[in-house]
């Protein structure tokens, strides 16, 4: 019997595990050295369901932010480094500030001029 309700307890920690890390949210920052893909950025990121900005540098790098769930994120970062826009070509992708949020402190997904 107490094996059972050990299992039992188990196996709902672990399902509660999961749940939470998927419902946790994150942000970060990026920096993205190449050709500019800011129009391609925001709609990935759009169509990801994720929260952020973009906008191009004078150096001609493109840099935002992203929050969102933290698959989401990861799937967008992976966007950035290694995807882009049909035309880019992505020298280097740099992320920083990746941090755990409460909530969403970003609403939409944006260029900022």
């Amino acid at each position: 019997m107490f094996r059972s309700v050990l299992m039992f307890l188990s196996v709902l920690l672990f399902s509660l595990f999961n749940v939470m890390s998927e419902n946790k949210l994150t942000s970060l920052d990026f920096e993205i050295f190449g050709v500019c893909f800011r129009m391609y950025t925001e709609d990935h990121g759009q169509s990801l369901g994720l929260s952020g900005w973009v906008k191009n540098t004078r150096q001609g790098t493109v840099t935002g932010q992203i929050q969102g769930p933290q698959d989401k994120v990861n799937e967008m970062k992976l966007w950035l480094k290694s995807i882009g826009s049909p035309s880019s070509r992505i020298d280097r992708a740099v992320f920083s500030n990746e941090r755990d949020i409460s909530k969403l402190e970003i609403h939409g997904f944006s260029t900022r001029y």
